[in-house]
């Protein structure tokens, strides 16, 4: 396996390195280098609020040192819960106790028996790393003007033309996501080591940010876009690159970003009036997508209906794609995709019992992930959980189902695992 990352990083650093040379680049930087340098010099930055603005929210010890623990996937999901507009079922509210509680054995009670000690946990190169980053990016550009260029267009100044996107063009796209993680935490990996200015890293990150909301933004999707966000607010925190209080307005910022997407394309499509309330399309979404849960729920009852069929609906080449899946499953429509939340494809695939076994796995998941991070503040690591968490509270929604979400975490699961069982091997 060493030797695969060996080759493979080699042969993206070259790409890297010959991109990094060519006149279009150079100058690309020599552009954003001389803007990084007149924002740092800037005099509106010194009007800009300080570390202590809101310090209410600093001195609490939730905000400063807990805020993205893995449990911020059940508060999410609960506050997913309270949106609904009409009462869930009883089997349920069963169902979901199962998923609660096992996912806090998950993510809390077992990665106390796991690394507790660092001297086993694989670390890599930075210029690999950036490499790995920098070609993502670079593949998702390319692809986000195929996918224009097919369409005839832009969709989100005409809606209607994204039904028209191809996903073998789209996909690609969004492996913007993980590129901007790894670049982000690259970049914080430089301020930690002095090499870069806390304002030189703000700003890189801000322009990751800006590059992610130009090319998401304009194919009309407002969830990769609020992973963009979410992931650099992550990595930002964990780094100390942004306070306490402004990973609040940004969350708040994100919240405002999907109502507000929501409501213009709702009413752009006709499938609702400026009269109804912005709320109404968030609201109406979460209602729309627990009663799909009920129903799954309910054929999936404690041992499930599709045993698997479901999860590797994702792999490519497959008839249908998961979501499809489950619009067969629910009303016996195929040309519609359905989000199933976080535990329906669980609770479709293997009942309670699936619900519960998910779960545990997806909270240990994410704890192990959260006690490396706690314990090296490693700039790859931070990179690694801030993805895995960010697609987490996602998928409190949209279920964990797409093929190259799976990707991350399979690759997640084999690293730390490597941490996990090394100690073995060396007896």
């Amino acid at each position: 396996m060493s030797f695969i990352y060996s080759k493979l990083t080699s042969f993206l650093n070259r790409i890297s390195d010959e991109f990094h040379k060519s006149f279009l680049f150079t100058l690309i930087f020599t552009v954003l280098g001389f803007i990084e340098d007149q924002w740092v010099r800037s005099f509106f930055i010194g009007l800009y609020p300080s570390e202590n603005f809101l310090g209410f929210l600093k001195k609490n010890n939730i905000l400063r040192n807990h805020l993205f623990n893995p449990l911020i996937v059940l508060v999410v999901f609960a506050l997913f819960l309270a949106l609904s507009l009409t009462p869930i079922s009883e089997s349920l509210t069963q169902t979901l106790i199962i998923a609660f509680v096992f996912f806090f054995i998950g993510s809390t009670i077992l990665p106390r028996f796991f690394i507790n000690d660092t001297e086993n946990i694989v670390l890599f190169n930075k210029r690999d790393i950036y490499s790995i980053g920098f070609c993502l990016i670079l593949i998702s550009v390319a692809f986000f003007f195929i996918s224009i260029a097919s369409v005839g267009g832009i969709p989100l100044l005409k809606p209607s033309i994204r039904y028209l996107l191809k996903p073998a063009f789209t996909m690609p796209v969004f492996l913007i996501i993980p590129g901007t993680g790894i670049l982000a935490s690259t970049y914080l990996k430089d301020f930690q080591e002095g090499i870069i200015s806390r304002s030189q890293a703000r700003f890189r990150f801000l322009l990751l940010l800006i590059i992610n909301v130009g090319i998401l933004l304009a194919l009309g999707y407002r969830t990769p876009l609020l992973a963009a966000l979410l992931l650099l607010i992550i990595i930002a925190y964990f780094g100390n690159i942004i306070s306490v209080w402004e990973v609040v307005i940004a969350a708040l910022v994100g919240v405002a970003a999907i109502i507000g997407i929501g409501y213009y394309r709702s009413i752009k499509e006709y499938t609702i009036s400026s009269a109804i309330d912005p709320f109404y399309t968030l609201k109406s979404r979460a209602d729309f997508t627990l009663h799909v849960l009920n129903l799954l729920d309910i054929i999936g009852g404690n041992f499930g209906l599709t045993h698997g069929k479901l999860l590797a609906s994702a792999i490519p080449g497959s008839e249908l794609g998961p979501r499809m899946m489950v619009g067969k499953l629910i009303a016996w429509r195929t040309e519609v995709t359905v989000t199933p939340t976080l535990i329906g494809q669980m609770v479709a695939d293997f009942g309670k019992v699936g619900v519960a076994v998910g779960m545990c796995i997806l909270g240990f998941i994410l704890g192990i992930g959260f006690k490396i991070v706690r314990k090296t503040k490693d700039y790859f690591y931070i990179g690694l959980y801030a993805l895995l968490l960010t697609y987490a509270i996602l998928g409190v929604e949209t279920g964990i189902l797409d093929i190259q979400v799976l990707f991350y975490f399979a690759v997640a699961i084999f690293i730390y695992l490597i941490a996990i069982l090394k100690p073995l091997f060396n007896q």
